[in-house]
């Protein structure tokens, strides 16, 4: 009897230190969703960060995202109209609506980004870190004259390798060139080197529309011959630009969470 009377009064002791536990959780979690709030990491506080954002380089931000959705309302009204009853319309086409407003402050917020850090040392490698899977990039320039700043970095995909310039057309160019010829002993004669000068002069490709550039051409490799070439360059050194004094300008990054909204 002394046995069970202990080892009850031990599983309310267990009960209670869980119920203790539970409740100590519950308080963590609520203060932490109330830190996010306070420092402005919730959902809705980063959407209104984006829009602000984006907002300063768009003042017309907020008429784009209204047409759109108003665009995108009429048209799913009208067409779910034929399958459903309009109380059912009006609740299908609100949310394409809102999803074509947050698409086009996506694209509008993206190229505020860019245009933030366009023209600054190291903006080609950022846009370069934008590619998705299928991609990889190097951070570090593997070309760079340190008296002008003037850099290449490189991206090698399906395409096969890419060199991406910054700095003025022909000195950008003669600095592709070195780069690339210290690329072609190590690859196939199979492996195109595409070189592709970043920037708003004549022939150059704007910071916003480099991915794009790049995407669109043709694909020469596949996923092993990619890993094969990228496994081929990283023997290579590449050289450590050297660092101003003050903030590292290789850190210049667009905000991805602004880019995903």
């Amino acid at each position: 009897m002394a046995d069970s009377r202990i080892s009850k009064q031990q599983a309310k002791a267990e009960l209670k230190k869980l119920r203790e536990q539970q409740k100590t959780e519950k308080k963590q979690r609520k203060a932490s969703r109330k830190a996010k709030k306070a420092s402005g990491e919730g959902f809705f506080s980063r959407i209104k960060q984006v829009f602000n954002m984006t907002r300063t380089y768009d003042p017309n931000i907020a008429w784009w995202m209204l047409l759109a959705a108003v665009i995108t309302f009429a048209v799913s009204f009208v067409v779910t109209q034929f399958l459903f009853h309009w109380i059912v319309s009006l609740i299908v086409s609100l949310p394409f609506a809102l999803l074509a407003a947050m698409i086009i402050m996506n694209r509008r917020a993206e190229k505020a980004a860019f245009s933030r850090i366009e023209g600054r040392p190291g903006a080609a490698a950022a846009a370069l870190n934008t590619l998705r899977r299928g991609w990889v990039v190097t951070e570090e320039p593997i070309q760079m004259d340190p008296k002008t700043q003037d850099a290449v970095f490189r991206a090698i995909g399906k395409p096969g390798v890419v060199l991406v310039t910054e700095g003025p057309p022909a000195r950008a160019k003669k600095l592709a060139s070195k780069a690339q010829k210290r690329l072609r002993p190590v690859l196939r004669d199979e492996v195109p080197v595409h070189i592709v000068q970043s920037g708003r002069g004549h022939d150059q490709v704007p910071l916003s529309k480099l991915t794009k550039h790049i995407k669109k051409l043709d694909k020469s490799l596949n996923k092993h011959e990619v890993h094969e070439v990228e496994r081929r360059l990283s023997t290579l050194p590449i050289g450590k630009p050297p660092i101003p004094k003050g903030v590292d300008p290789w850190r210049a990054r667009p905000d991805r969470k602004a880019l995903r909204g």
